[in-house]
């Protein structure tokens, strides 16, 4: 056949049913969400981030970027692009805690592709002595529990930030808009950055300019997993796709259930993203 051996890209997938099954119950919100990914052009996107970095180093007076190597696709994405920014200037760290070895080894293999030196720490041994100290009987009350599992990501900060002020390097982050819109991330975990390159880009366009970048396949198909718990993915966490989320960022359109609940996740996490209140001097 004419197109054997060739994958279709998620924007095709998308476009297909509005395309040759217009009986479909599909909105136009929907088209216009699939024309919006459409205009997406991974290539330049990547020289803008790429130079919005370098621009941002020197006048913050660093030399490089650390960033976490998680695995998944959005830190895939960002190790790429700072690879491409600071050349050998990077660090890679790959901080295991009690994850699936297929984390480890994706990321070893996101690595590799782009040439990136990397850094093993292995957290598994102080998250349990930690943890042992906060609360001794934690272990009768299982892992699942969301304060427990927000201790890994702070964990992860630390030891990043103890790499990045031995090499005069920035913390880079790995959230994206759809995570950052509905406070997906840790606050003084993941979200302890100083700088967010991908902020701007919803998940799908991530997984765009992960594919022009070269990310490995295994990265970019396997589930988005914040690595919380054994079997752990944010779309099961958040009880709504990314595709649903990614929709109503970019077009205002969601059924009555999801809308709610964006915009519900939008309101409990909204300290996540401005600075702590303080009172007012009266002076």
């Amino acid at each position: 056949m004419w197109n054997q051996g060739l994958t279709p890209s998620p924007l095709a997938n998308s476009l297909y049913p509005i395309l040759f099954f217009p009986q479909a119950d599909y909105t136009l919100n929907r088209l216009w969400w699939c024309i919006r990914l459409s205009d997406f052009n991974p290539k330049l996107e990547e020289e803008r981030i790429v130079g919005w970095l370098k621009e941002q180093a020197v006048a913050a007076g660093v030399k490089g970027a650390v960033f976490g190597l998680s695995g998944g696709i959005d830190s895939a994405v960002v190790a790429a692009l700072c690879r491409k920014a600071f050349g050998v200037d990077v660090l890679g760290v790959i901080m295991p805690c009690h994850s699936e070895a297929t984390d480890v080894e994706h990321a070893r293999l996101v690595a590799e592709a782009f040439d990136i030196p990397a850094k093993l720490i292995k957290l598994d041994g102080v998250y349990d002595s930690f943890l042992g100290l906060l609360d001794p009987d934690v272990a009768s009350q299982g892992r699942r529990d969301l304060a427990i599992s927000n201790l890994k990501p702070r964990l992860r900060m630390i030891s990043l930030y103890f790499q990045a002020n031995r090499l005069n390097y920035f913390v880079v982050g790995t959230g994206n808009k759809s995570e950052l819109t509905v406070g997906y991330f840790t606050k003084h975990g993941d979200g302890g950055v100083d700088i967010l390159p991908i902020a701007h880009l919803v998940k799908e366009q991530v997984r765009a300019l992960a594919e022009h970048l070269g990310v490995p396949r295994e990265v970019i198909d396997k589930p988005p997993s914040a690595g919380l718990w054994g079997g752990q993915t944010d779309e099961a966490e958040m009880g709504i796709t990314y595709e649903q989320l990614d929709r109503y960022i970019l077009t205002g359109d969601a059924i009555n259930e999801v809308k709610e609940r964006i915009e519900q996740m939008k309101s409990a996490s909204e300290h996540k993203r401005c600075l702590p209140p303080s009172l007012e001097s009266s002076g």
